[in-house]
């Protein structure tokens, strides 16, 4: 145990550890039948579910680092998004093979049929070039494009809750229903999109520095 904090930090154990479980624990229910009477829509929930959650996990890792300084979180930050896009691609080979068979005309159907379908495919299909330029080679290769090319996941996070608020039993703009999880990862990823706003960004630090100044003041007047 002491070897493996050596090599690796707390936060990078948690975040690998939280990553493999969810999955981990799919499988075991799934051959134990512990996933409901709907198995299939179970993992296809869950799998969407969890995707979301790594997702936000992300983007918080920006404002984690500006309104503490933290730096770790910038360097886990690469990991939780390519976990995201595991579960995400997971999520929809469910939906394609065991859900329908891969029988395309009836998904071709379903998406024209239900419009949280093509919302949930155009963020998916967003995410794969973030995925793929998602290494240290093509951050080389891209130079400031690279920048502006990961800054679509502005528009995919919102994507993603849309997608995920459509498709529960409720109606998140008349307040009714099962919104509330829906509700909340949408606040969530306002709030952590709104904190990489550079102005917003400049007030938040500046006011950090303000608190942390007045903190060292009044440990200082103590320690006298």
């Amino acid at each position: 145990m002491k070897k493996l904090f050596s090599r690796y930090t707390p936060l990078q154990i948690a975040v690998h550890g939280y990553a493999w479980s969810a999955l981990a624990m799919l499988v075991f229910q799934f051959f134990t039948d512990n996933l409901t009477a709907n198995p299939i829509q179970a993992l296809e929930q869950r799998t969407g579910r969890h995707a979301l959650t790594l997702l936000v996990l992300s983007l918080a890792c920006t404002p984690l680092h500006t309104l503490f300084q933290w730096n770790e979180p910038l360097k886990r930050r690469r990991a939780l998004g390519l976990y995201a896009f595991m579960y995400v691609t997971i999520h929809v080979l469910i939906f394609l093979d065991l859900d329908y068979g891969l029988a395309w005309s009836f998904v071709f159907r379903e998406f024209i049929e239900k419009p949280r379908l093509i919302v949930g495919l155009l963020a998916f299909l967003l995410l794969i070039p973030l995925a793929w330029t998602s290494f240290d080679i093509w951050k080389a290769r891209l130079g400031k494009n690279w920048k502006r090319l990961h800054k679509t996941v502005y528009l995919i996070a919102p994507l993603v809750i849309l997608h995920y608020a459509w498709s529960k039993k409720g109606d998140l703009f008349a307040l009714q229903g099962e919104i509330v999880r829906p509700l909340i990862y949408g606040l969530v990823v306002v709030l952590f999109l709104a904190l990489r706003i550079p102005q917003v960004r400049k007030t938040v630090v500046s006011l950090r520095d303000r608190v942390m100044g007045q903190v060292r003041k009044r440990g200082s007047a103590a320690s006298i």
